[in-house]
């Protein structure tokens, strides 16, 4: 079994090859999802770390405020990653022993090199869109006031870094068919 990473930066373009991957039948696990099933007020060890902060609405933990809080502050960044990121690790590990008799098996995960979760995987595909394509997605697709696209662009690792820690890189510069077209390819080369 082949553990294949999915990465790239914000508005890059990994959902779309997440969606491409499993059209084409392979399974895919989306530490979004996986996030977003974590961040609950029964998450214990979470829980704890952020009580005292404004991150919560009806009892439960805000998406929207946790996000704010994270791209604003960032030792509440680190806090949320150094509870997160191993319990996320856990969920992957979980993903593979669930799959194990698949050939190839797929971890959308943004923050890979930011969590220093390498080890987990065989290969890895970084997914490239140019600074300014990814800023415009993000204005258009999120409605984020310029500040905030820009400030949720430079939190991240810059792109070029990361390429060079990439065995594939996927241009996504272009149009969605041309994303499709590169996804085949590259999924060809790697058989």
């Amino acid at each position: 079994m082949k553990r294949i990473a999915i990465s790239g930066n914000i508005a890059s373009g990994k959902s779309e090859v997440q969606k491409i991957l499993t059209d084409m039948g392979y399974k895919v696990l989306d530490t979004d999802e996986v996030s977003k099933k974590l961040l609950t007020v029964n998450n214990k060890e979470l829980f704890e770390a952020f009580k005292s902060r404004d991150v919560f609405e009806n009892g439960e933990f805000s998406r929207y405020k946790v996000g704010q809080l994270i791209f604003s502050d960032e030792e509440a960044r680190l806090k949320i990653a150094s509870v997160m990121h191993p319990q996320i690790a856990k969920e992957i590990e979980k993903f593979y022993n669930e799959n194990e008799t698949e050939d190839m098996l797929f971890v959308g995960i943004p923050l890979l090199f930011e969590a220093n979760m390498e080890y987990l995987f065989d290969k890895i595909i970084f997914i490239f869109a140019d600074d300014l394509i990814r800023f415009e997605r993000l204005l258009k697709r999120n409605h984020y006031s310029e500040e905030h696209a820009k400030a949720r662009l430079k939190c991240q690792m810059p792109q070029e870094e990361k390429i060079g820690l990439s065995d594939y890189v996927i241009n996504n510069n272009g149009s969605l068919p041309e994303l499709k077209s590169s996804v085949i390819k590259l999924i060809e080369q790697i058989r």
